[in-house]
């Protein structure tokens, strides 16, 4: 079973949400904002998915641009993004999927359909 971290109004989460129903793939629903993942939860993922911590910010979204976190991040340590992050679900980039063969940021079928097969 993976986890699927989600934020139920965003587009792209109702999206993946349905690939991931589509496809059979048996799943954990959880709320960002509502369940926010931990600091330990983000270092492990980040850790597994061999991504920069940027990749999990949602740089999109308002509360980056007022935050203004493109220059803040630049002077903060790994710990106090980690942190930052898991002060607010709506920092972290959606859909998260989390699985024993992998951590994917985002939707992007090709990656989904390559990590569940």
């Amino acid at each position: 079973m993976v986890l699927f971290i989600e934020y139920p109004k965003c587009s792209t989460c109702k999206k993946a949400k349905k690939w991931l129903i589509d496809n059979n793939v048996d799943f954990q629903d959880r709320h960002i904002v509502e369940n926010t993942p931990t600091v330990e939860e983000l270092k492990k993922w980040i850790v597994e998915s061999k991504k920069d911590i940027k990749k999990f910010f949602n740089t999109s979204g308002l509360k980056y641009k007022e935050l203004n976190l493109k220059e803040k991040l630049q002077k903060m340590s790994d710990e106090e993004k980690i942190k930052l992050l898991s002060s607010d679900g709506m920092l972290i980039k959606r859909p998260l999927l989390v699985s024993e063969n992998g951590i994917l940021v985002g939707f992007k079928e090709e990656e989904w359909k390559e990590l569940l097969k």
